[in-house]
């Protein structure tokens, strides 16, 4: 009997190790591979794994053997209701469907994203994911502040403008039936070195300035008209506007960008509109850090500071403000920022763009005079985009976006669509992943919010980290010999007992050491643990966590990058890097992104390469430039640059009535009476117009790396001729034909008669010398007959006288 029993030992031994042999042949099972000990670890391997916690379940040889995947557990005996696997699910809280117009008597209830609320329960590792539906509605409110500097060199620019509330609000009307108009000007900081501090100065800069002897004193930011549909009062107050003198060139625009932006009850900000922040200057800014050349050491605190007088207290006391906090104030208040600065500041100012979202740049001419256009063509170029930002982003929760702009193409990496029309919906697929589980019973929340917009999306985080059979837990149960508990189907033993059911003593030598051992000939639990129990007890590492049912695995042996296991984008499992969502590769480095690789034209890598890792490799030979976009040897060079020389010398061809002109066609160009062609790294292209004209311009790249197009600064035109001219021309040309035609008619006469005298006169010749000199030639017999008669006659005659 008690062979019988060992051999049967011996085989249910020899069948396990079988079954573990043909599992490493198949491959890893990720779910049985970890070291989990409960139902909750089990859950946070893999969102594909189940726990079962069946009693009677399994070869009770260890416990991993109770995580596997659902339907591998089922076809191992495990009955459907004692399989543990909670799932992600959303639920929508909040659904009003999106409004179609702004003003009226509705526009306190205008609804632009949809939906308003939404509920996540998330496992960790198991990705849900919901859409996002976002409508710019037609005749939306506007509040529009223009921040003025009011430096010297912007006085011809505050003559232009002193009329600017009348017209602009006339231009507006066309777009919006609610609209109104706020001011505000800025110099820089009244201390030294920004400014003139010297008693003379005081109270006027321009002390003995020859070209304009008289301005007030310089200031950081005056609010002078909180926002008001009465425009007359706007023309009002920039007419008593002076201009003042600052010590440097840059200026103190920040300061005031970030006072308009945060003193939201002086400016007049209305909750239910866009909000527009026009911001014009000829030089560049003092940026954070700046302060301290004069003495202001205290960071901005980003709060208003205005005074009963609405001038900004802090300017000598508080640092310039930086980029990022610049960016989150204007974000915070729903503003966008158009940057209206000349042409030779452009580059600077589009680069902040890149760093603050929501704004734009736009070209403002020498004199401020196009400053009506640019305020329109900026508000079209705002309103005809959306991008989703995300505030209050968990760090536990990787969020993955899709849009599907008007063209119906889903396009995964970007959260943003643009070249929209007002009325216009586009969507958004959001995918939602946990990576793990935090605190009990933590809820999170984040919001999504389209730029510029009041409207929000707010999302509720619950984790579902709990197993459900925890709520039954046995202690000192006798199914763990009564030295454990009993809980999810298996035993948690007291300190110094283990086993399936807490049977074995740590430290006893088992007799069955093969059941440690991965594969026959390997070491004892990969010989990074010790065998007890039947059961491999892995070491402790100062590197991290070795775990496996033979300790074959670890959280520490991955592919790194610069150090970091697995670029920080990734878990370590067994080896093998388990990217978060939105990276790929072996050790996790390469973004899905493609924002990154996006041009300015919409397209990726400008259609001439491909998004690899989040930057472009350009595939079309000749091409470069962070999204591909420069390319002066392409066959298409001369079309795209085509389009940008037509709208911005002419106003004409494809992109002529396009606000996104100035948005694509950021290229430099220069008009030249005669063009440079001898330049080999310039491409000369010409195209005809639509007056069959030709107009010609060159292409290169700079050494700093921007576009310059040299062109003609008029297409090359033929003059038309005279009638009288053509039609002497013509008459010309037939008489001409018709004289050198008989010119050659009489020429070939006069050698053809030339040629047949020339051979009678040969004949001729030939004659005479028959008739004198030719023995054999006799005369004709009449000539012969008469002379025989003269001859007879003369005898007879001769003989008569006789």
């Amino acid at each position: 009997m008690l062979e019988r029993k060992y051999v049967s030992h011996v085989v249910l031994v020899t069948c396990l190790v079988l079954e573990l042999f043909i599992q490493n042949v198949k491959g890893l099972n990720i779910c049985m591979s970890g070291s989990d000990t409960s139902c909750e670890e089990c859950l946070l391997i893999h969102p594909d794994c189940a726990w079962c916690a069946q009693e009677e379940f399994g070869s009770r040889r260890t416990v991993t053997s109770r995580c596997d995947y659902r339907e591998s557990l089922m076809k191992r005996g495990c009955e459907k209701h004692f399989i543990q696997s909670p799932s992600s699910s959303m639920a929508v809280l909040k659904n009003m469907p999106l409004s179609s117009k702004g003003s009226g008597p509705t526009q306190y209830d205008v609804i632009q994203i949809m939906p308003q609320k939404i509920a996540l329960n998330l496992r960790p590792g198991d990705q849900t994911s919901f859409g996002v539906q976002v409508r710019q509605v037609e005749d939306y409110p506007v509040d529009l502040y223009y921040l003025m500097d009011l430096s010297l060199s912007m006085k011809d620019d505050l003559d232009t403008i002193r009329n600017l509330g009348t017209k602009l609000a006339e231009e507006m009307k066309k777009l919006t039936s609610n609209f109104r108009l706020g001011f505000g000007s800025f110099v820089d900081k009244n201390i030294s070195p920004f400014s003139y501090t010297a008693a003379k100065y005081r109270n006027n800069p321009c002390n003995g300035y020859k070209l304009f002897p008289n301005c007030v004193p310089s200031f950081g930011f005056r609010h002078l008209l909180s926002l008001t549909d009465k425009v007359d009062r706007f023309n009002e107050e920039v007419q008593k506007q002076m201009v003042s003198r600052n010590r440097d060139a840059p200026e103190g625009g920040f300061d005031a960008i970030l006072q308009a932006a945060v003193c939201k009850d002086k400016i007049g900000w209305r909750k239910e509109a866009f909000h527009l922040l026009v911001f014009t200057t000829d030089d560049v800014p003092h940026l954070a850090l700046d302060g301290r050349l004069g003495g202001v050491v205290q960071p901005h605190d980003g709060q208003c500071h205005l005074n009963e007088k609405n001038e900004y207290s802090g300017s000598t006391k508080m640092d310039y403000p930086s980029l990022a906090l610049l960016g989150e104030k204007l974000a915070e208040n729903n503003i966008h920022l158009i940057f209206a600065v000349t042409k030779r500041l452009y580059v600077i100012y589009k680069n902040f763009t890149a760093l603050i979202p929501g704004t734009t740049v736009e070209i403002l001419d020498q004199d401020s005079k196009n400053i009506i256009q640019l305020i329109i063509n900026a508000y079209n170029s705002i309103r005809s985009k959306v991008e989703l930002t995300v505030w209050d982003h968990p760090e536990d929760i990787n969020l993955s976006f899709t849009a599907t702009c008007q063209d119906g193409r889903p396009r995964p990496g970007l959260r943003k669509c643009g070249d929209l029309k007002i009325g216009d919906t586009v969507s958004f697929n959001v995918s939602v992943n946990a990576r793990g589980c935090p605190a009990e019973d933590t809820r999170h929340k984040f919001t999504i919010k389209p730029v510029g917009f009041k409207d929000t999306l707010e999302v509720t985080v619950n984790y579902k980290c709990t197993c459900g059979c925890t709520t039954e837990t046995e202690n000192n149960s006798a199914k763990c010999s009564s030295i454990g508990t009993y809980q999810c189907g298996i035993c948690s033993c007291d300190p110094g007992y283990l086993g399936a059911q807490c049977e074995c003593q740590e430290g006893e030598d088992s007799m069955y050491q093969t059941m440690c051992r991965e594969a026959e000939g390997k070491q004892i639990c990969s010989g990074r643990g010790e065998c007890s129990c039947s059961q491999c007890l892995c070491y402790e590492s100062e590197f991290g966590k070795i775990y496996g049912t033979f300790c074959e695995c670890d959280d520490f042996s991955c592919a790194r990058h610069k150090g970091i296991l697995c670029s920080g984008h990734g878990e370590c499992h067994c080896g093998e890097c388990k990217c978060h969502t939105g990276y790929i590769g072996d050790s996790c480095i390469c973004s899905t992104e493609t924002d990154t690789c996006l041009s300015n034209d919409g397209q990726i890598c400008s259609g001439r390469g491909n998004c690899v890792c989040g930057e472009c490799q350009c595939s079309e030979p000749g091409a470069f430039g962070d999204t591909c976009e420069k390319c002066p040897t392409c066959p298409d060079a001369c079309g795209t640059k085509r389009d940008c020389i037509e709208c911005r010398l002419f106003n004409s061809g494809r992109l002529a009535d396009n606000q996104t002109c100035h948005r694509l066609c950021t290229d430099e160009i220069i008009t030249v009476d005669t063009l440079n062609t001898d330049d080999q790294n310039a491409v000369l292209c010409l195209y005809k117009t639509e007056n069959d004209c030709v107009m010609k311009f060159t292409y290169s790249e700079h050494a700093s790396g921007q576009s310059v197009l040299a062109a003609l600064k008029e297409p090359e035109c033929g003059t038309p001729p005279e009638a009288l001219t053509v039609l002497l021309a013509v008459v010309g040309s037939i008489l001409l034909v018709g004289i050198v035609l008989l010119a050659i008619w009489k020429l070939i006469i006069t050698v053809h008669d030339r040629r047949e005298f020339a051979r009678f006169q040969s004949a001729r010749s030939r004659a005479r010398y028959e008739m004198a000199s030719n023995p054999l030639y006799k005369q004709p017999t009449s000539s012969h007959a008469v002379e025989t008669v003269f001859n007879m006659r003369n005898k007879s005659y001769n003989g008569t006288v006789h």
